[in-house]
């Protein structure tokens, strides 16, 4: 009898037909036995319905009209049952242990740990690099708990949706996806779920995220100004998250330092895009001196390296409790998507 905790896999998708299935034969290929795997059609034009019929009674389908992939994914969310939540796009593809690898982890771990988050192998034409790379995440440990995520985030992109599995109750406390947002709703959510606390992470590539035509990455390419527009309105929600809480003044201080960044970005982002030619010329120029500025920043003392340490470390440094009850049920510090 399988006596393992559920987990809710939930794969949102919009006209992927022809790489729908592949995810979801990636999810049946997991070595973990107790998974439900909810497909969310977010009002797809294509024949995604057909492709997904093919499965019968071993996923479960929800279909509504185009809304976004934070709307899809909430509203799988609301539909699943697992203890644990996972996230896969449906043009990626999981790795057969991922599953069991990440919830043997957060077991271990126990239940003050929110997520945990695996390395994911990023695909492009041309070239393989993995998520941790890009981000400059290089732990000494091959998995364990990472101490810092908040003050990791606070300073730059970790790709998160497809490598993450979540307790349901850190959903609970802090809220789920922020549907008016359709881009980099993913870092709007990390940064809230690192405010919960340490999370357990695999620095093994468990993902792969395949670049395809017409995703939302591919979209973000071509128009440098929302991205940048969209992470300005992020840190100013993040900046007002935090006020007032004096636990958080470095964590503070360091989104102030991003939000200016971020905000130089843009200003020289929206030059470039003008339609004076003198504007333009001053906007290239800007863009290359903010470039020039992040690679000082991040080869600075002040740039944050990843903290880690092991599984049996953190359990003895943890104070003993008194009943069973989750962090997560009676944290009073943590705020919603809808505030």
């Amino acid at each position: 009898m399988n006596n393992r905790p559920l987990i809710s896999a939930i794969i949102p998708t919009y006209n992927r037909a022809d790489l729908v299935g592949d995810a979801i034969d990636s999810i049946l290929a997991q070595t973990y036995p107790n998974v439900e795997i909810i497909v969310v059609d977010d009002g797809s034009t294509d024949n995604t319905k057909e492709r997904l019929a093919r499965y019968g009674d071993r996923i479960r389908i929800i279909y509504q009209r185009n809304a976004g992939p934070s709307a899809a994914r909430n509203r799988g969310i609301a539909a699943s049952h697992g203890e644990f939540i996972s996230f896969l796009d449906s043009d990626d593809l999981w790795l057969p242990v991922k599953l069991e690898r990440q919830i043997d982890l957060l077991e271990q771990a126990g239940e003050s740990i929110p997520c945990c988050l695996s390395n994911i192998m990023m695909r492009w034409s041309d070239r393989d690099i993995a998520s941790f790379t890009i981000s400059s995440l290089h732990p000494p440990l091959s998995e364990g708990i990472w101490t810092n995520p908040a003050e990791i985030l606070a300073t730059r992109f970790v790709l998160f949706n497809q490598g993450a599995v979540i307790r349901r109750s850190a959903l609970a406390a802090i809220g789920t996806f922020d549907e008016s947002l359709r881009l980099l709703e993913d870092y709007e959510f990390a940064l809230r779920l690192s405010l919960a606390g340490p999370w357990t992470f695999i620095a093994e590539p468990l993902v792969i995220w395949r670049e395809t035509a017409g995703s939302c990455y591919q979209n973000s390419k071509e128009d440098d100004i929302r991205p940048l527009r969209l992470m300005v309105q992020i840190l100013q929600r993040q900046q007002r998250n935090l006020n007032g809480r004096s636990q958080f003044l470095n964590l503070q201080r360091s989104i102030e330092n991003e939000l200016e960044r971020t905000l130089r970005e843009l200003k020289a982002a929206e030059r470039t895009n003008s339609n004076f030619w003198f504007q333009t010329t001053t906007g290239k120029v800007l863009q290359r001196i903010a470039r020039y500025r992040r690679a000082i920043f991040r080869r600075s003392p002040g740039f944050p390296t990843m903290q880690v340490t092991s599984i049996d470390a953190f359990r003895s440094s943890q104070p003993k409790r008194a009943d069973s009850t989750s962090d997560f049920d009676s944290s009073q510090e943590l705020v919603s998507a809808k505030n």
